[in-house]
């Protein structure tokens, strides 16, 4: 349970902890305190006693938004300050919503749910989930309470997203005040250090390492994007806490979004160049074909028919299948066929051909070259089912 400093001491006991949820009565309360001294501003309006009160709130991008009140002079009561006070408050909290401005509040305390941030007289609620990754990372070591007790009597920039006078909500979202920060300093193709954040069965969300050493955005790392291999379960690759590599792959600026992978910081295995797949001193299939040909590498499930189909081409006058290697991972279990990245030798081009963990390399005898290789194979495949 935290402490609050000041005369709000009791707040901290009237938040649950499930702020996701939005079931709390109450995110906001004004605060008993000393007589107010209010000055006017440049702006301020003048009241007298038993005018209608009027207020003014102007908003700087360089700070805080200014409260424009009630001149202390004024022989108004406490009882007519303080509503004042409150509703010109309310109304900055809802400035600071609608324009998107980030407030720079104190830490008053915690509780189990979350921060307790002053917003001038008013009191609200950062939930932990809305924290900037920046804390966790800097002191993976801590619990989040611990986290919370540390940072009691600081000031975080945070952003008002939602300033509900009526239902007495004022939530705040640190997260989204670093994104307006720090999300113009990224783009789509960039690559950063980073530490996993939790782990999902969609995928890992992964906190951004800047420059200057802090973690400020996060990011997800969908399943599809975590390897090249099948991957059948996230946690059996990714823990909380790991350090990695990913690129940017997509930022969605208006849901402040950003989607990162890792698998596409390393190279496809369908792009690789058969001495890569199939080492020069690796074991060779016990059927390969020997330096006189007299035997020949079983074809892969379906490459019969497909070489069948090729030696029909004009332009191929012969077909063999050279080596055959394994590899250590599973990329796809249907037949898949590339064309090598190698330039053809004379009248020889090689394919490569893979089914699970098999690879085969394909040596065609032709008098085509690559394009004219590469449309015979997109006619052969639209002939076998």
């Amino acid at each position: 349970m935290g402490i609050v400093s000041g005369g709000i001491g009791y707040l901290s006991q009237l938040f649950t902890s499930d702020i996701a949820a939005s079931t709390h009565q109450f995110c906001c309360f004004s605060v008993k305190s000393s007589p107010l001294h209010m000055n006017f501003s440049r702006n301020g309006c003048l009241v007298k006693r038993g005018s209608l009160l009027s207020t003014r709130v102007s908003v700087s991008t360089t700070g805080n938004a200014k409260i424009d009140g009630v001149d202390d002079q004024l022989s108004l009561s406490p009882d007519e300050i303080k509503p004042a006070r409150k509703s010109a408050d309310w109304k900055a909290a809802r400035t600071y919503s609608e324009r998107g401005l980030i407030f720079e509040g104190k830490v008053e305390g915690f509780n189990g749910g979350g921060l307790l941030i002053r917003f001038y007289s008013l009191v609200g609620f950062l939930p932990f989930p809305q924290m900037s990754p920046y804390h966790s990372c800097k002191e993976p070591q801590k619990t989040i309470q611990e986290i919370a007790r540390d940072l009691t009597g600081s000031v975080l920039s945070v952003k008002v997203i939602q300033a509900d006078e009526d239902r007495r909500r004022l939530i705040f979202s640190e997260k989204e005040a670093s994104w307006l920060k720090f999300s113009n300093k990224i783009n789509v193709g960039d690559t950063y250090q980073a530490k996993v954040g939790s782990v999902e069965d969609y995928g890992a969300f992964v906190h951004l390492r800047f420059p200057d050493g802090s973690y400020h955005l996060t990011g997800l790392v969908h399943v599809s994007e975590v390897s090249w291999d099948l991957v059948h379960d996230v946690r059996d690759i990714l823990t909380e806490g790991d350090d990695v590599r990913v690129k940017i792959i997509n930022i969605d600026r208006e849901k402040s979004r950003i989607t990162l992978s890792i698998k596409q910081l390393e190279e496809d295995p369908l792009l690789e160049t058969l001495d890569k797949v199939i080492h020069k001193d690796a074991s060779v299939h016990a059927n390969s074909l020997d330096s006189n040909g007299s035997s020949v590498i079983e074809p892969l499930p379906g490459l019969e028919t497909i070489i069948e189909e090729l030696m029909q081409e004009d332009g191929i006058y012969d077909i063999l299948i050279s080596r055959q290697g394994f590899e250590k991972r599973v990329v796809s279990q249907d037949l898949q066929l590339w064309l090598s990245n190698a330039p053809a030798t004379g009248d020889q081009f090689t394919l490569l051909a893979r089914a699970g963990r098999q690879v085969q390399e394909i040596q065609l005898t032709t008098s085509l070259d690559q394009e004219g290789i590469k449309r015979a194979l997109q006619r052969v495949l639209e002939r076998v089912p």
